[in-house]
């Protein structure tokens, strides 16, 4: 199957991207919410002061009037000893501190008061004030019914007034408060909608993410699936034309080679009986007869080595008995074969297979492990055939970072058992190669 560059484009900038723009969403909006409730905290904590602070003036304006309209009271009662200019000082406190409450409660009023509200209260004041003066100066002159008269006409009216117009205000700040809770109500609805809009954003940006991220690890698996099944079906087709290679190299040089080198060990040794005994031919061929049969021995030996006969007539029990005593012989390294369990027979494709493990271990072992001695376990196991070899040499090194070719094959043929090998470090150095087979594999492609 032919994978399109499009299909084999990575999905990594394009999460990339999603992932970083929704963290900056999701952190530039957390910013604003955040700036949004705190400043909503503040205007909320300075109106409510500012609201307290201004209906408590206003109460303390009341009170001052109230104290007014209860002294106007007490001065117009008949049976008061006092005198009128008695109450002049307790006017005057009560001027300043209705003055004092005034000018405090315009620096705190929640809503600007219009100019005619303002020079509505400074008149009014400002006329209650002279007529209280006047009234006063007509009470020192000994006018004490004609003060009494103007208290009762013109300065009750006058308080009546100022507390009404008060009472106007404490009523507009209630009504402010109001609006205030209602424009707060709008702002929390507000930003509560623009939080389930960015969660319902997130979520489909999330959601659009994960569905992206969905479909891109399908492709990449089902191209990685089909990928592994073309390698699995090459390695396959490679290692059996490998093997029929061997095969029939193996078969051509006993056979063929064999049956020449035979025949011509047969001619020289008839041509060396009918030559004369002191005759130097004789010797001349008696040499090359050796050469010949030693040709036939190297020939059989790298026919064996090719593709062992006895894999297909013995199995690999036998094979192994007879390949590791002949390699113990050839490189000198000290071999210890030890079998174990109840034996089952492994012949065809996958004693093939364990062989060529076998045989590729061993010749890591004699031509890079400088060690001088090997072990080679086979385990007969109820559901399976482990087969470990282990020498305490200079172990795997890597070349350039990738593993090599004989490394490769050694997985390969283990994958087509459905096997699995490890390459393990012994706990005195060296190296450990294990091979587990499932049973049923062994005698399924048997």
């Amino acid at each position: 199957m032919q994978v399109s560059p499009q299909s084999q484009r990575t999905p990594t900038p394009g999460l990339l991207f999603g992932l970083i723009l929704t963290l900056a969403a999701v952190v530039a909006y957390s910013s604003y919410i955040i700036m949004q409730i705190k400043g909503l905290r503040q205007l909320q904590s300075e109106l409510a002061d500012r609201s307290r602070k201004d209906s408590l003036q206003l109460l303390r304006v009341q009170n001052d009037l109230n104290s007014l309209a209860l002294a106007m009271r007490d001065m117009l009662d008949s049976d008061e000893p006092y005198p009128l200019t008695a109450w002049s000082a307790q006017f005057q406190r009560i001027r300043t501190d209705l003055d004092d409450a005034l000018r405090r409660e315009e620096q705190v009023a929640l809503v600007e008061r219009s100019p005619e509200q303002r020079e509505y209260l400074r008149r009014e004041l400002a006329q209650f004030w002279d007529a209280a003066d006047r009234t006063f100066a007509m009470a020192q002159t000994g006018k004490q019914a004609d003060a009494r008269a103007d208290i009762r006409i013109s300065l009750q009216a006058r308080q009546a007034a100022l507390s009404t117009a008060v009472a106007r205000l404490l009523i507009q700040n209630n009504e402010n408060e109001e609006i205030i809770a209602a424009r707060r109500a709008q702002i929390y609805d507000r930003v509560q909608r623009q939080v389930y809009v960015f969660l319902a954003g997130t979520l489909t940006a999330i959601l659009l993410t994960s569905l992206y991220l969905i479909r891109a690890n399908r492709r990449l698996f089902a191209q990685l699936a089909s990928l592994s099944a073309q390698r699995s079906d090459l390695a396959q087709k490679l290692i059996s034309t490998q093997e029929s290679t061997l095969r029939y190299i193996s078969r051509e040089l006993h056979d063929e080679f064999g049956q020449v080198l035979t025949a011509v060990g047969s001619m020289l040794g008839r041509a060396e009986k009918q030559t004369p005994e002191n005759s130097p031919l004789r010797a001349d061929l008696h040499e090359v007869r050796e050469i010949a049969q030693n040709t036939l021995n190297t020939v059989r030996t790298l026919s064996q080595a090719l593709h062992p006969v006895m894999l297909d007539e013995a199995g690999l029990e036998s094979t192994l008995d007879w390949y590791l005593p002949t390699v113990e012989r050839q490189t000198g390294v000290d071999i210890a074969y030890e079998k174990s369990g109840t034996a089952f027979a492994v012949r065809g494709t996958p004693a093939i297979h364990i062989y060529r493990i076998v045989q590729e271990a061993i010749n890591n072992v004699t031509r890079h492990s400088a060690a001088r001695q090997a072990w080679v376990r086979l385990q007969f196991l109820p559901d399976s055939l482990e087969v470990e070899v282990e020498d305490h040499g200079t172990g795997f090194t890597a070349t350039n970072g990738r593993p090599g070719i004989g490394l490769v094959a050694m997985r390969e043929r283990a994958e087509l058992l459905n096997g699995s090998i490890q390459f393990l470090q012994p706990a005195g150095g060296g190296t450990l190669v294990r091979l587990r087979v499932p049973k049923e594999a062994i005698e399924s492609n048997a």
